[in-house]
């Protein structure tokens, strides 16, 4: 493979395409051969970055939960949310049959 700073090679490209197995066209192949270039370069130029004083992150961001507390609180009344239920029997929720069954 070719050397960290240089560009990707059109047989390069062409060999990794036939370890993966994939049939590309001439057009596919200089538009990857263009396109991986582009990624090397762009990776060569990041390597160049002095991050000494960087420390390691897991998010660029600092994250926060956007849940509320998890607090116990009292439940709904079963005979108010049955009763705006479209169909209710035995107090639960009656829904259609699935799998194909009749009802």
């Amino acid at each position: 493979m070719t050397a960290p700073g240089s560009r990707i090679t059109r047989a390069e490209v062409e060999h990794v395409a036939g370890l993966a197995r994939l049939g590309l066209t001439d057009e596919e192949v200089e538009s990857l051969t263009r396109d991986l270039a582009a990624i090397l370069d762009h990776a060569a130029d990041l390597a160049t970055l002095d991050i000494a004083d960087v420390p390691p992150t897991a998010h660029p961001v600092p994250l926060q939960n956007v849940l509320r507390p998890d607090e116990p609180r009292r439940p709904l009344d079963r005979d108010a949310v049955l009763a705006e239920a479209p169909d209710a029997e035995d107090d639960r929720f009656r829904v259609p049959r699935i799998l194909g069954e009749e009802t």
